[in-house]
Order: structure tokens, then sequence, then C-alpha cells
């Protein structure tokens, strides 16, 4: 990877660390940076959960660049909106599971690229967390106004993003919008702590993947055609070694070890 996106692997666990300073907002070439990271995390085989941070411990992200947007063209700053959200979608689709390690600040489209991970874990007290792009007479154009309301609610939603508010992440967490937070005393070990989890040989992460997609497929198509997904993909994880792993290990009663295929 480039300067502007930081990629390690390490157990099974790759690191995406968004690194421009001061408050990691995002340009095109650092969109373009992470779409080359996730597509390198979602080709590896190595690789079975990703997580995002920011670098520093101020921001995890302050949304787009608002001074590379100033002296852009209208088509220039539609197609960079265009852009982001294709990689946020690409994010989304990767069958692995991706945690959000929000250790500073996510606003605007630092929380929507929070948003499109799958589990947002936050520092307790390192920060705030909304989507304040009305405060400069505009919404939030990569996935705000349709991944907030499915995450907290129609009418939560509207209010949050209409008032531009931000929250603390107390409250994020009572709305639903984060799924924990930790101590900031070794946030960082705890994070990877809880990624492990999810990863081989604790978990057989083919099936998390699935299981991932299933729920996404699911809550945006009907009952019938989400229940036709997910006999597709329990089809899949019958071929896995990790399915006869797992069958063998409970029948055996003896702890499995997943390979994570």
């Amino acid at each position: 990877m480039g300067n502007l996106v930081e990629y390690k692997v390490d157990s099974g666990i790759a690191v995406l660390e968004l690194n421009n300073p001061p408050v990691n907002a995002y340009t095109h070439d650092l969109l373009r940076e992470f779409d080359d990271a996730i597509c390198q995390a979602r080709m590896d085989d190595d690789v079975h959960v990703l997580v995002i941070r920011g670098k520093g411990e101020k921001f995890f992200c302050a949304g787009a660049d608002i001074n590379m947007l100033g002296g852009r063209s209208t088509k220039y700053r539609y197609m960079f909106a265009l852009y982001g959200q294709e990689v946020l979608l690409r994010l989304e689709h990767t069958p692995k599971l991706i945690i959000a390690a929000i250790n500073g600040h996510a606003v605007g489209g630092g929380l929507e690229i929070a948003m499109a991970c799958d589990i947002r874990i936050a520092k307790k007290d390192a920060g705030r967390a909304g989507l304040a792009e009305v405060n400069l007479g505009l919404l939030p154009g990569m996935g705000g106004t349709q991944r907030l309301p499915r995450l907290i609610g129609r009418a939560k939603a509207i209010e949050l993003a209409a008032t531009g508010r931000t929250i603390i992440f107390e409250e994020a967490l009572e709305m639903g919008l984060v799924n924990h937070i930790y101590e900031p005393e070794n946030f960082w070990d705890q994070v990877l702590a809880y990624a492990k989890q999810f990863a081989a040989p604790n978990k057989a992460s083919f099936s998390v993947g699935r299981i991932k997609r299933a729920v996404h497929v699911g809550m945006e198509t009907s009952l019938d055609e989400g229940l036709a997904f997910e006999r597709e993909v329990l089809f899949q994880t019958y071929q896995t070694e990790d399915s006869a792993e797992g069958i063998d290990a409970y029948l055996k009663k003896r702890v499995a070890k997943f390979k994570g295929a």
C-alpha cells in the first residue's frame, strides 16, 4: 500500500490504518489506496478479519478533505462521491468480518466508513460521532442517509443527520450505532483480542463471512429471496474443510481447530 493507508496482516487480521494527519480526512488518493487494501485483504486466504482504524489518538476519520474539494468542479465532486460509495460498497460486500476501531472522532464521511463495517468498537471518551454535512449546506454522500436508518431507525437517523449534531460514544451505543465501548487503556489490544475470536483457528471464518453476506442480502430482499440465498451459502459451508472439522470435533467432544477454509 501507499503512505495514506497503512496495511499489515498479523494472525489472520488485516489492519487498514487511515494515515492523513491531522484528522485522517480522505482524498481521492486515500480512497484509491483504501480500495486497493480492501481488495488485497479480500483476496488473501490468510486474512480472516479486517480492522480499520485511524492513525493517531484524536481522529478515526473526519470525512472528506474539504480543502481538496473547495476548488473542484461540480462534476468532480459528483464523481468523487460516486467513487466513495463504490469503495464502501466493496468494503461492505467483502465476505469477511470487518471491524471499525473508532479510536477518535468519527464525523461525516468518517462515520460513513465506520457504518460500512460490520461491527463498531469505540474508545471511551476519545471523541464524538455524527453526520455534520448539513452544516455545510450539503448532505451525507457516502451512504450516510442509507446506512444510518438501517442501523438506528428512520426517525432517529433523520433527526441526527438533519441537525448535524455530534454525539458522545455512550449515546451512540444506546442508539445501536456502536456495538461496544472499550476503555482507553490497552484499547488496541482489546480490539485485536475481540477480532481474533472470529479468525481461524478459533472460528470458521468462511462461515462468519457467509453469515454476514446472508444478513446483508436478506435485509435488502424479500423473505423468500433471503431464504433462497441462505440455502445457497449454507451449501457452500457444507463443502468446506471447516464444516467437516466442526462436526467431527462436536461428535468427539473436542475443541475444533478451524482453518478458515
